[in-house]
Order: structure tokens, then C-alpha cells, then sequence
């Protein structure tokens, strides 16, 4: 009878799903504590920084819906995810402006950043480049129309270019921002332009460097499959050794005195 197959556990896949989106949101958690903790600033950073509460809220709430919909044994999975219940139960956006400080333990879910190995590879996919170009290109159009909105005198397409060329950090010049509020819209611009560059370098550099790295990984193997053999006949070699001493031994007691 053929063996069963053990149905396996879609929370691993659910988990991967996640990663990257649970890291982005925790990364967005001091901006936007900065932003509500200034006095001079209002609308419309005040609304963007209310509604990326929200996102970053949601985000944690689907993942700890996603895992309890799929795990077996939901109270064990809530024993051992302390930390991800107490986030999303302690700190939803509606609660009082005294109680928002809290928001402060989400940063705690960056512990995700310590398996940098695993998303780097993820990062450097195709999927992952695909992420990282959609990010690119509404940073390019959304910083460029913040950009217009807050320095006053330039239309949203002026915005784009500024943006476009912060983010290639090509840097003409013509354009760059004189307000508090504009110089934080290019640092953030410039930060995901620099790490747009960065991923799509390490992933242009795999493509080229897997065909390398598939020889030399076939080359160990080989390498390894080499020793393999050598120890087998070694240790068949030691055997023979081993019947042939016991044979002498034999003849010698037999030999008549």
C-alpha cells in the first residue's frame, strides 16, 4: 500500500508572505511618531501620517488573522506569538492621543530584520525587484506631487522630474526643496531611491553570478561525491585486512607442534 502523504502547513507560506510587509510597516512606525509629535506641521502631512497609522495597524491585524485562520491549534499559536497579539490589541490608531505612545512596541516586530539572509534573497528575485520598481515608481510620482503641493511655484510634473532625479541621484540642480517640508520629502525620496539602486544591482549581479555559483556548488558536490567513494573503498580495503588477519590467526593455531 502506498505510504500516506502527510498534509503539510500552510503557516510557513503565510509567514514568507508577510515578511516583508510586516518589516515595512515597522520601519514606518517612527516616521509617522514624528510627524504626530510635531508642533509645526500640518495638514497635509498630519492626514498622510494618520492614514499610514492605519495602514501599518491593518497590516499587523491581517497577519494575526492570516496565521489564526490557518494554524491548527489557535491557543498554543497565541502562547507562543505574545508579542503579535499584544500589538494589534494595544495599538489600534482609534485610541486616545495620551495612549498612542504604545505604538512604540511595534518597532519590536524589526526582530523580523535579523533574518536578513532570507528576505535578501527574496529582495533579489524577480518578484522582489517587481516590489521594489512598483515602490520606486509611486515614490517617484507621489513624492513628486507632495513636492509640488509644499513648494509653492511648481507644477506636479516639475515634482516628478525632481524626484526622478533625486531618486537616479543624477541631481541637476535646478530643482531642489527651500521648505522644512519639502527637505523631508527628499530624504525619504532619496532613500528609497538609493535602495531601489541597490536592490536592482544585487539582483542584476545574481543573474549574471548564478550560472557561476551553480558551477562551483556542482563542483563540491562532485568534490564530495569523490571523497565519498575513496572512504568506502577505504573502509572495504580495511575489511579485507581485518578477514585476511583473522585467516593467518587461524592458520597459525592449526599448524601441528
Amino acid at each position: 500500500m502506498p505510504a500516506a502523504t502527510v498534509p503539510t502547513s500552510p503557516l510557513p507560506r503565510v509567514e514568507r508572505f508577510f515578511e516583508i510587509p510586516v518589516t515595512v510597516a515597522a520601519l514606518l512606525v517612527v516616521p509617522v511618531i514624528v510627524v504626530e509629535a510635531s508642533t509645526g506641521l500640518h495638514r497635509p502631512w498630519t492626514t498622510i501620517a494618520g492614514v499610514t497609522n492605519w495602514v501599518i495597524w491593518t497590516v499587523f491585524a491581517a497577519e494575526l488573522i492570516a496565521c489564526l485562520a490557518v494554524v491548527d491549534d489557535r491557543r498554543a499559536w497565541l502562547r507562543n506569538h505574545p508579542l503579535e497579539v499584544v500589538i494589534v490589541v494595544l495599538t489600534p490608531p482609534f485610541l486616545p492621543s495620551s495612549l498612542q505612545a504604545i505604538r512604540a512596541l511595534r518597532l519590536l516586530r524589526l526582530l523580523r530584520l535579523l533574518r536578513l539572509a532570507q528576505i535578501g534573497r527574496r529582495l533579489f528575485s524577480t518578484q522582489g525587484l517587481r516590489y521594489a520598481g512598483l515602490l520606486a515608481a509611486l515614490t517617484a510620482l507621489g513624492g513628486g506631487a507632495a513636492f509640488a503641493s509644499v513648494e509653492k511655484g511648481h507644477s506636479t510634473w516639475d515634482g516628478v522630474w525632481w524626484a526622478t532625479t533625486t531618486m537616479t541621484t543624477v541631481g541637476y540642480g535646478d530643482l531642489y526643496p527651500k521648505t522644512p517640508e519639502g527637505r523631508a520629502i527628499g530624504i525619504l525620496v532619496m532613500l528609497i531611491g538609493i535602495g531601489f539602486i541597490a536592490i536592482l544591482t544585487g539582483a542584476v549581479a545574481q543573474r549574471f553570478l548564478a550560472a557561476q555559483v551553480d558551477a562551483i556548488e556542482a563542483e563540491i558536490t562532485h568534490e564530495g561525491d569523490t571523497v565519498d567513494e575513496v572512504l568506502f573503498e577505504l573502509r572495504a580495503i580495511r575489511e579485507r585486512l581485518g578477514e585476511l588477519e583473522g585467516r593467518v590467526g587461524r592458520l597459525g593455531l592449526e599448524q601441528p607442534r
